[in-house]
């Protein structure tokens, strides 16, 4: 026997977050409860949980290189949970049944002002999981290319975001100062200052 979800509660809904409550059985055949937070509706979970739908990417998360610098491309973002600025990668949700690409080139322009050039397909991952203890969301992490110059003018009126562009001196004085960072930008810009 394995554990498997039994039912599925809707106990808040809005425009970008949902929270359902679980209802599963575990391995020993004992019922048990559990809390998820979501991109998704309930109609689309009930597919995915009860019907075997494959889950669709939440997400873009964005390793750019700005090409004329070598520069990582980075954000420091206000996030409400935490009642702070924490650095992050470039990020954004992917509209319903928009290609990746198009989400890309987007959220790039849209927090940083940088203009996608290409996108290298090997290197990136097209599903990963952020939180699976908390959550379902996933994201494509594309890594890509990018040129221009950095501008706030793009940013829609909830985003509190200044965008960077850090050579791997600045990353590395950026990882000394053990500010607020989100794990994935750790990752990420300790790969870059150590290559």
């Amino acid at each position: 026997m394995k554990n498997r979800i039994k039912e599925i509660i809707t106990l808040n809904q809005t425009k970008f977050l949902n929270f359902y409550h679980a209802i599963y059985e575990n391995k020993l055949g004992q019922e048990k409860n559990w809390f998820i937070a979501s991109r998704k509706n309930e109609e689309i979970i009930r597919r995915q949980y009860f019907e075997g739908q494959e889950d669709q990417v939440d997400a873009v998360l964005i390793v750019a290189t700005h090409e004329a610098t070598g520069k990582l491309v980075m954000v420091r973002q206000y996030r409400v949970p935490l009642n702070d600025y924490i650095y992050e990668l470039p990020a954004g949700l992917i509209d319903q049944g928009e290609d990746f690409r198009i989400s890309v080139a987007r959220e790039l322009k849209e927090e940083t002002g940088l203009e996608l050039i290409a996108i290298d397909e090997k290197k990136s991952c097209m599903k990963t999981y952020l939180s699976p203890g908390m959550t379902d969301e996933s994201v494509a992490m594309i890594y890509c290319t990018c040129r221009g110059e950095l501008s706030k003018e793009y940013l829609e009126a909830d985003e509190d975001i200044e965008p960077l562009l850090l050579s791997k001196e600045e990353a590395r004085e950026l990882l000394d100062r053990r500010g607020k960072m989100d794990i994935k930008a750790l990752i990420i810009l300790q790969q870059f200052a150590s290559a």
